[in-house]
């Protein structure tokens, strides 16, 4: 690592395609947390249809209840998955693979920083001299991920 931020040894090109690849794992984080989303979403319907059977039930609509607990309770939503799985197999196939290729990239072309096309964009649009503009702290500051 370096103590210049924007990394003026490295070419364009490559900042920019390590921008874009870590503003494609952005987008996965963000597909990732959908996922979540979805999976907890999910369990909490399958929760409140439960208690909506057991209301039905209640009030005397035994065969809506059965067709109800039998056909919805507990169902796949993909073939021979819950959310669960298909979180993991999200997490296993895809998300930690791309991680994975994103640090060695990042590790394999610039040392292990990040942000670099940040950091320039930073750089040149900052207002030097006034405050709350500054170009720091230096790599050598932050705290290691």
């Amino acid at each position: 690592m370096t103590n210049d931020r924007t990394r003026p040894d490295l070419d364009d090109c490559t900042v920019e395609g390590l921008g874009k690849l870590s503003e494609a794992l952005e987008t996965v984080e963000r597909a990732r947390g959908l996922l979540y989303g979805f999976h907890q979403l999910t369990g909490t319907a399958d929760l409140l249809l439960q208690d909506a059977v057991g209301l039905l039930r209640d009030a005397g609509h035994t065969a809506l209840a059965d067709d109800l607990e039998r056909d919805l309770v507990g169902r796949n939503v993909i073939a021979d998955r819950w959310t669960f799985q298909i979180v993991e197999d999200y997490d296993a196939n895809y998300w930690t693979p791309f991680r994975e290729l994103d640090a060695r990239a990042h590790g394999e072309l610039a040392g292990g920083d990040r942000h670099i096309n940040e950091a320039r964009m930073k750089q040149r649009e900052r207002t030097a001299g006034r405050p709350r503009h500054e170009a720091g702290p230096a790599l050598a500051d932050r705290p290691e991920p």
